[in-house]
């Protein structure tokens, strides 16, 4: 391709990313958290504003992903004990993961939800898994690759169930 026909094309892509409804507002920690829709394994959806008033987990995993497969029981389990007191995890399938059919006796022995897409703009960052962890509030209080171990979800978890959740 010549010059010019690679200034048109840099052009284009540049209009194209900065027309509304193609820039999609990054996670940023600290902020508000973007909005997100999730289609569940069953098909039901879940919005971000849905979850007013909880703790919520978002966490992008792959079948062939080691740390994902430890984090996941552990996840899970974590779940089971605290979604009494507010809290909300989701379990997001990325690409490159077993069909989601091959799943279902996973996800039907998990007690936290499934999804197997999200819209919005969260997703792995350096590599799965990746996990965002949005306030009662709101507000984006975590996103990073790695794995949780048990600690490091009492560290960060159990402060934020004690918050009060917005009147």
């Amino acid at each position: 391709m010549n010059f010019i026909g690679r200034l048109v094309m840099i052009a284009a892509a540049t209009l194209l990313a900065a027309s509304p409804g193609h820039a999609a507002e990054k996670p940023k920690v600290g902020a508000a958290a973007p909005d997100f829709e999730l289609t569940l394994i069953d098909g039901s959806k879940v919005a971000l504003a849905d979850l007013k008033g909880q703790v919520v987990v978002l966490n992008f995993w792959a079948t062939w992903c080691v740390p994902c497969r430890r984090e996941l029981p552990t996840l899970d389990g974590y779940y089971a004990m605290q979604q009494k007191y507010g809290l909300k995890v989701f379990a997001i399938t990325t690409e490159g993961s077993v069909p989601i059919g091959q799943l279902k006796k996973l996800f039907a022995a998990m007690a936290m939800p499934s999804a197997k897409r999200i819209k919005g703009p969260y997703g792995p960052l350096t590599g799965v898994p990746t996990n965002f962890v949005i306030d009662r509030a709101g507000v984006l209080r975590y996103a990073r690759s790695g794995a949780f171990d048990l600690d490091a979800l009492n560290a960060l978890l159990v402060p934020l169930l004690q918050e009060k959740a917005p009147s």
